[in-house]
């Protein structure tokens, strides 16, 4: 597992988009989608609190110049975490369910793209390979003990804070 921050998210990035693919390849399969939604919520629920407990804070920190774009990547994970706490709350036989999901997929890849094309480059350039090396090895451990049901309580709290800030 890699412990340069930038690379440990850009791994996570990968699986999230894999569950993506393999929702919509399975078309027709209601049983399998909804174990591949539940699997995508589990995935961002860990991501989202690693990256607005830790990443944001540090990234903010360590290069001010970011600022603005980290504002708009907390608002980016609350849309996912109250679209995925409404899913983890729905059957997949909801006629509702689809879109919801497909909603989800397009906030998270555009969310995506935006980090790994816009601020981790600026990053990656703005900070020394030590401490993304740090930052990694701390935000590998967060994820080892970070909440996985967007009912959690931690995951709530994060979600409640969001809406506050």
């Amino acid at each position: 597992m890699p412990t340069d921050a930038i690379d440990l998210l850009v791994e996570d990035h990968r699986k999230i988009r894999g569950l993506f693919q393999e929702f919509q390849d399975a078309t027709s399969d209601t049983r399998k989608r909804g174990q591949v939604v539940s699997q995508i919520i589990e995935a961002l629920t860990v991501h989202t609190y690693v990256e607005n407990e830790c990443m944001y804070p540090e990234a903010r920190r360590l290069l001010p110049d970011l600022n603005e774009t980290v504002l708009e990547s907390y608002e980016e994970h609350h849309v996912a975490d109250v679209l995925s706490f409404e899913l983890a709350m729905m059957s997949p036989d909801d006629e509702h369910f689809e879109a919801k999901t497909m909603v989800l997929i397009e906030v998270v890849s555009h969310h995506i793209e935006e980090e790994e094309q816009k601020w981790f480059p600026k990053l990656r350039a703005g900070v020394s390979p030590e401490q993304l090396q740090d930052l990694g090895v701390r935000l590998a451990e967060m994820m080892k003990k970070a909440p996985r049901k967007p009912t959690a309580p931690r995951a709530l709290k994060k979600a409640i804070d969001a809406v506050r800030a």
